[in-house]
């Protein structure tokens, strides 16, 4: 089974749409819809927003579902000025911008007592949804490179460049880390999508309303293609 975990209404609701619903749980006020979307058993969620909410869904698709993989959809915003609105990026791997140890010692961003600061996205399913994209979405770019995330919107110029500084991120968010830490401590193959909604330069409150709706669009197309080639 597929678990599917999205932060929004807006990011899953098309998608619940499309599959045929099985039955609906309700755990930690969260409601999973099990079912079969393009011929693969697949759990799609909406987890709330940040990493609490994510970290606390993963775990429940690991524990009573057993999914063999996580996809993470979302919107973010672009560290890159190569990278714009509508396009899409698929994360190499993730760490969270907002943990600092750095009194005790530790390298911004690393965890404490686990000598990890990054969690690498599933090389295979990484390329399958990278070329899957490619294919469904060719008016729009593609990229691969790390997803940052933190309990913040970030909109200011100077965190945004200070981000860029010291991680060389591709974008930012606030959930997709802790998805990649929750799974890779079950051991779950996991993978990052963000559409990009915004520059995350102070200019979101134009951008976000006009382009969500195709951010979207793009990435629901994406996972039922992708949930079709892994069925």
């Amino acid at each position: 089974m597929l678990g599917i975990i999205g932060a929004m209404d807006q990011e899953v609701s098309i998608l619940k749409e499309k599959m045929e619903v099985k039955k609906i749980d309700k755990r930690a006020s969260m409601e999973f819809y099990v079912g079969i979307l393009n011929g693969k058993e697949v759990v799609i969620v909406k987890c709330g927003v940040g990493k609490v909410n994510a970290a606390v869904c993963t775990q429940i698709l690991a524990d009573c579902y057993q999914v063999e993989a996580v996809i993470n959809t979302g919107v973010a915003g672009s560290l890159r000025a190569e990278i714009n609105i509508g396009d899409i990026v698929v994360s190499t791997d993730a760490l969270q911008h907002d943990m600092d140890a750095t009194g005790f010692g530790y390298e911004p961003a690393e965890i404490p007592l686990m000598g990890k600061k990054t969690f690498e996205a599933d090389a295979s399913l990484r390329s399958l949804i990278a070329e899957t994209c490619r294919e469904v979405n060719p008016e729009i770019g593609v990229f691969e490179g790390r997803v940052v995330s933190g309990d913040q919107f970030i909109s200011d110029g100077d965190v945004k460049d200070r981000l860029v500084r010291m991680f060389a991120p591709y974008c930012t968010e606030m959930e997709g880390a802790a998805i990649a830490q929750a799974a890779w401590l079950n051991q779950i193959p996991f993978v990052i999508i963000r559409a990009i909604s915004d520059k995350a330069d102070g200019s979101a409150h134009m951008d976000y309303s006009e382009f969500e709706a195709k951010a979207i669009e793009h990435t629901v197309r994406l996972v039922e293609a992708a949930a079709a080639k892994l069925a």
